[in-house]
């Protein structure tokens, strides 16, 4: 099982994750996130030593230059596609992409056939008001009659409480954001090492 943790912001905390072998790290684009990446700090990740872990980089309806900016900065980046957009727009930049689903119902989790060339499928809790984000878990128990195999990433509200639970639905990786924040984007040492622990004990 893999561990991603998204919306990092801040370099420091970066090279921190990466040294303790967090396999992906998540970078916001989407501007109404509070969450999104500077240009300074893009501009950083550019020859940046990610070692062992793979970054990927979160839009939500972006343009297609949008997009080529970062593929055309960034070595072998993942794109993760967390608006409206369709596998045809996905698809488009030959890079692996993780298509994320916004889980309000059992009836959302049919959009997971609408993206068979996907890398991973994202699931993630539905808000009203929001992409994402929300620190809130949607009904995991919608996922049982569902194979969590190869291609699943669980997100949505995790912490140190419920790590073990979504562990229990053994997806292929676990999506940890505000789970790791001491305040709103605010990413938390500490609380990532007990992320990890805990993680890797599981």
């Amino acid at each position: 099982m893999k561990l991603k943790i998204c919306g990092i912001s801040d370099i420091d905390i970066l090279k921190y994750a990466c040294e303790l072998g967090v396999d992906f790290v998540g970078f916001i684009m989407a501007n109404a996130s509070p969450r999104k990446i500077s240009n300074d700090f893009l501009d950083s990740l550019e020859n940046f030593n990610f070692m062992e872990t793979s970054p990927v980089f979160v839009f939500v309806n972006p343009t297609v230059d949008e997009v080529k900016k970062i593929t055309a900065k960034i070595k072998n980046p993942i794109l993760q596609f967390h608006g409206d957009e369709e596998e045809i727009f996905c698809q488009q930049f030959n890079q692996p992409f993780w298509k994320t689903i916004r889980v309000k119902n059992s009836q959302s989790l049919e959009a997971i056939n609408d993206f068979p060339s996907a890398d991973a499928l994202l699931l993630e809790t539905f808000s009203d008001d929001a992409y994402g984000g929300t620190g809130k878990v949607f009904d995991w128990s919608l996922l049982e009659n569902i194979k969590l195999q190869s291609k699943f990433i669980l997100a949505g509200g995790i912490n140190i409480k419920n790590l073990n639970d979504a562990i229990s639905l053994n997806p292929w990786c676990i999506d940890v954001n505000s789970g790791v924040e001491s305040s709103l984007a605010l990413k938390d040492k500490t609380l990532m090492d007990q992320i990890i622990k805990s993680f890797n004990n599981g």
